[in-house]
Order: C-alpha cells, then structure tokens, then sequence
C-alpha cells in the first residue's frame, strides 16, 4: 500500500502541477474564457485512463494461465520502463516544464483554441496512462488486493490537496528535493515489480529457472504474515525469490539508481526553481 501510495502521490503531483500551470498561464495572459476547455481535456484525461485500466484489469480474463502470466510479465516489465523514462524525465524537465508549458498554451490559444484541449488532454493523460499501468502492475505484485488501490487513490488526494495549496500559495514545496527522494524511492519500487514480471514469465514458462531458488525465507517471513506484508505492498518482496529474479533486481537497482543519483549530482549545479510556487513559473 505505501508504494502505491508514493505512485499515487508522485505521478498525481505531477499531473497536477501541470494543471496548475496551465490554469495560472491563462488567467495571466488574460485568456480566462479558455479555462474550461482545459478542465475539458484533463476530463478527457482522466476517463481514457479509467478506461485503460479497466481494460488491462478485465482484459485478459478467459485466457489460459499460461497467457495471463505472459502478457501480466510483459505489461509489467513494460510499466518499469515507463516509469523509468518518467523519473529521468522529470529530472531534466522539472527546471523547463513552466516555459514549455507556455509556449504550448500560446500556440495552442493562437490556433483554434480547442487545441487547448489537445494540450492539456496530452499532458494530464501521458500521466494517467503511466500512472495506470504501473498501478496494475504493482497491484498484481502485491496480490491484487483492494489495498494497493486505496493506497494508489489516497495518493492523488494528497496530490491534488497539494496542489490546491501551492495554487492559493498557501504552501511552499521543495519540488527539487521532492521529485529526487520520490524518484529514488520510485526506482526500488519499480525494482519489485520487474523482478515480478521476470516470476510472471518463469510461470509461462518463457523464462527459465522457476524452481531455482537463490533464498526461500518462507518460514522466517510468512507471505500472510504482518512482516511478510509490510515488505511485499512496499518493496515487492518475495520471501521465494528465484535466482533470475534477484538477479535482475539487483542489477535494475544498481544500474539505474546509480545513473539517477550521478544525473542528479550533475544537474544540482544550477539553480533550481524549487521552494516557489509553481503558478509564478
């Protein structure tokens, strides 16, 4: 649940501040009649990720468990590198976003005006699509359970309270030191869960050495047990683990947390416009 939490928190932040920008551009430049077409396309947004997710949820019932286990593996090895690209991204975009956000606006507004729509439906939904499969991905790490959802949708609610706050300037975030910690803790989570989608594919048999076991600390760590739990809704552990599976974890981890934190140390030389309120960008 506190790893859907965090997606949650950070994707909705994120889709969130992009809102919030867009809304405060247009009312500055004096084009508040175009608002809702805005809220029209994060509409749009939001009811074709609804959408998606219902679709990777329902879509592969009646099939074998063979073909659940592979396309299950696929989509989740797939959402790991969505999220990937999304935590590099927001690295290097976070000190841009504001400006290329009004120039979009401005082309947009100088058009049809209903590319608005276009716009904010493309940038909400990017958003909503990664958010979607990533969630179906964790959740099926972590036992499709109802928690992961209410973790996931608890999540956004803090999100968009936040960016109401930052909206009102009521609230001043760090958003530099929040998008680096939440990414880092993003990268563990993505960890578990393409560590699960290896497992996914080991049970369809694509992938070989499901019964090869690097450690089973079953009887230590009890799947149902309090501990057990903890440590599968946050870091998709498995107390079974599969050679191949730690493995791949391991080398996910340390291969692209190290890269992120060297991106990071690189970038933190310029001055980042964190600790203001996003609408000023």
């Amino acid at each position: 649940m506190t790893g859907n939490f965090l997606i949650g928190l950070r994707e909705g932040l994120e889709a969130v501040l992009v809102v919030v920008l867009l809304l405060a551009y247009l009312r500055k430049s004096g084009r508040s009649r175009l608002l809702p077409r805005i809220y029209a396309g994060v509409a749009i947004a939001v009811a074709v990720s609804l959408g998606f997710g219902a679709l990777l949820t329902f879509g592969p019932r009646g099939l074998t468990f063979e073909a659940q286990e592979a396309i299950g593996g696929g989509l989740s090895i797939l959402a790991v590198g969505f999220v990937t690209w999304m935590v590099f991204w927001m690295a290097s975009a976070s000190k841009t976003l504001a400006h290329d956000l009004r120039g979009k606006v401005d082309e947009a507004a100088e058009g049809s005006g209903w590319a608005l729509v276009l716009v904010a439906a493309l940038a909400v939904g990017r958003e909503g699509l990664e958010t979607a499969l990533f969630l179906w991905a964790a959740t099926r790490a972590t036992g499709e359970t109802w928690e992961p959802l209410l973790g996931a949708g608890l999540g956004i609610l803090t999100a968009i309270a936040l960016g109401a706050l930052l909206h009102r300037g009521v609230l001043r975030l760090n958003l530099s030191k929040f998008f680096t910690w939440t990414g880092a803790a993003l990268i563990i989570v993505a960890g578990g869960v393409l560590a699960y989608g290896v497992h996914d594919l080991q049970e369809a048999a694509i992938l070989p050495g499901l019964h090869s076991l690097a450690f089973d600390v079953s009887h230590i760590v009890a799947p149902g047990s309090f501990t057990g739990t903890l440590l599968k809704g946050v870091f998709n552990f498995s107390p079974a683990t599969t050679w191949l599976e730690a493995i791949v974890w391991v080398a996910y981890v340390g291969t692209v947390g190290t890269i992120y934190f060297r991106k990071v140390r690189t970038g933190s030389g310029a001055k980042p416009a964190s600790g203001v309120r996003p609408v000023s960008a």
